[in-house]
């Protein structure tokens, strides 16, 4: 009871305007309320005093059947810091401002071990997941006093929609609430605090260490098989979810709830738990950006740029003390950094594919240096957020102009998706070019032409099907297309010309019968040649295999036909010889039926491509 309101109490006022001399008494009964009171807190805290020679065993004060005495204990205490705050402005060096404090102590003491107790005995049920499912940071920690009061009442009377560990959760972190509240309120949140801390450190360690993160340094990770780090990093990129959502999210909760009195302790409290595990959480990924960047770690690095970009939402707004800035910082330079290794292992990449020392390649199918780079770059398509953010202001740099016939119009007129599509774009055409290299050394120039429509069919083909279609546009993707059909018209032309030439432009004129001889010799030899040369020639894709194969028919099977329909009896009946007319139209058709099928034969997956070589 407030001083002033005590002095006051019971006195009368008479009708007059000045008031009656007070009592010569004033304080007795006043007095004798406070020494009652005193009385009365000394029974309830000497009750469950565990070091009184009286108590035989702990039983917790915040069991279900004991809560209406612990709510009455946690009143006493403030009733006794009232008392306190009485005694020393009346007499400082009073016996019963002694006593009281004593009490004070006692009580400190006993509501330490429940709080110990509480924390130890609801591990399970105090774990971030559980915590994390409770209602969010700000709803907690902006609770007014009626509000925490009504959570209480509600939490007694839970219904079976919430299951028994949410419950469990619920009751006990009003307790700690209510208990935290009152030691820091009487001075003795120090003692609260330390407990807390204890307790909670060892738990989210624990999570951490059981979810795979291991706290390495730099030198560590560096010096790991690169086998042995890619089973730590995906270890970590589902760690990470986990930490940041429920971990680290269940704890700040916690905190926020149980320390909601005081701003400082619940901000001390979450960081001195937190830290030492965030920062071996980011300072990971910061060390594996550090890694040699070689192509096969490009993807992994991805993931770790991606999941922390992901999660930078929710780490801004968990961290988001002034003293958890350098949490903040290390997760914005892990991103940094990690973003600085893609864009050095990109640069090596492009540098790979332009140094490859590959030879040519049997029959002139697709190149294993083909499959790996569009594979590659169709996978890197499918980080194209990532990606986005990693090249918008990195300028892709060319000795010269990009030739504008293997570009088209980007779809959209965002700057950063603009910087990746030429990006992706820039490192086909350095595919494109090393394959025209390649094709430069084939003997026969139809084989070059057709391995450039094999090969450029292919990655036409992978950008078709995959997420590059939507970053290089229509209009790429019509320009390569018709590059193809021109490529395949130049090898028609180089390959079958001869056979072609050999016989004659036109039927209508009679021909004497020795040029006639003359123009099927010709015709066999050139035809058999060329199939010979071409029986081992491939053409993977089967709609551009058709497609040649039906447009060669056209330019050699109708005129033959023509020719041999009007000499072939001829021809028999001079010379008598069946061996001059050896193909019939049918025999043509069949053979070139046959054409293209060949297999790509050994080395088509063992490559001695210095790109190839590095694939994991």
């Amino acid at each position: 009871m407030p001083r002033e309101t005590m002095r006051t109490f019971f006195v009368k006022q008479s009708p007059s305007t000045s008031p009656l001399p007070s009592p010569p008494h004033r304080y007795t009964f006043s007095e004798s309320l406070i020494d009652e009171n005193l009385e009365n807190a000394q029974l309830l805290i000497s009750k469950w005093d565990t070091s009184s020679p009286d108590y035989l065993h702990f039983t917790s004060l915040f069991s279900a059947h004991n809560r209406p005495e612990a709510e009455h204990y946690l009143n006493s205490i403030k009733q006794l810091q009232s008392m306190m705050q009485y005694y020393a402005s009346e007499n400082p060096t009073s016996e019963k401002l002694v006593r009281a404090q004593r009490l004070m102590q006692r009580a400190m003491k006993r509501l330490e071990k429940e709080f110990y107790q509480i924390l130890k005995s609801n591990k399970e049920h105090l774990d971030p997941e559980s915590v994390s499912g409770r209602s969010s940071r700000e709803s907690t920690s902006s609770k007014s006093e009626s509000e925490d009061e009504a959570e209480k009442d509600n939490n007694s009377r839970l219904g079976d929609d919430v299951s028994e560990v949410e419950r469990a959760s619920m009751v006990a972190m009003t307790d700690l609430k209510a208990i935290a509240d009152c030691m820091i309120g009487s001075g003795y949140g120090i003692e609260c605090v330390k407990i807390y801390k204890i307790i909670r450190r060892s738990i989210i360690d624990e999570a951490l260490y059981h979810l795979g993160v291991e706290r390495f340094t730099s030198s560590q990770i560096q010096k790991m098989d690169w086998e042995v780090l890619d089973s730590r990093i995906k270890y970590w990129l589902n760690a990470a979810k986990i930490a940041v959502r429920t971990l680290f999210y269940g704890e700040r909760i916690l905190c926020d709830h149980i320390f909601s009195a005081s701003p400082s302790v619940r901000e001390s409290c979450f960081m001195d738990i937190t830290r030492e595990a965030a920062s071996t959480l980011f300072g990971f990924a910061e060390n594996v950006s550090k890694c040699k960047r070689a192509p096969e770690k490009m993807f992994r690095t991805l993931d770790l740029y991606e999941t922390i970009s992901d999660l930078w939402p929710e780490i801004d707004a968990i961290f988001n003390f002034e003293s958890s800035s350098g949490i903040r910082t290390q997760a914005i330079n892990s991103m940094v950094k990690l973003g600085e290794a893609v864009r050095t292992i990109l640069t090596h990449f492009e540098t790979a594919i332009s140094k490859d020392n590959s030879k040519v390649f049997p029959g002139g199918g697709i190149h294993p240096l083909t499959r790996y780079v569009m594979n590659y770059i169709s996978f890197l398509a499918e980080y194209n957020g990532a990606l986005t953010d990693i090249v918008a202001d990195w300028p892709l740099n060319v000795p010269s102009p990009l030739p504008s016939s293997y570009f088209g119009s980007p779809e959209t007129d965002d700057n950063a998706s603009s910087a990746i599509s030429l990006r992706f774009a820039w490192l086909i055409l350095v595919l494109l070019c090393k394959l025209d290299v390649i094709a430069k050394l084939y003997k026969e120039v139809a084989l070059s032409y057709l391995f450039l429509a094999n090969n450029l069919q292919y990655v036409v083909n992978k950008v078709c099907t995959s997420s590059l279609k939507v970053l290089l546009g229509d209009d790429w993707m019509n320009k390569h297309d018709a590059k193809v059909r021109q490529y395949a018209a130049n090898y028609e032309r180089m390959g079958w010309s001869r056979v072609a030439a050999a016989l004659p432009q036109s039927s209508a004129a009679e021909i004497p019968l020795n040029e006639v001889k003359g123009y099927f010799l010709r015709f066999n030899s050139a035809f058999e040649e060329a199939y010979k040369k071409q029986s081992s020639w491939v053409v993977k894709d089967s709609k551009l295999r058709d497609e040649i194969k039906i447009s060669v028919a056209k330019k050699i099977v109708p005129v033959y036909r023509e020719f041999y329909d009007k000499y072939r009896s001829v021809m028999r009946r001079e010379i008598g010889r069946e061996s001059i007319v050896r193909f019939a139209p049918e025999d043509l058709e069949n053979y070139l039926s046959d054409l293209l099928h060949a297999s790509e034969g050994p080395g088509s997956v063992s490559s001695t491509s210095s790109v190839a070589s590095g694939r994991s």
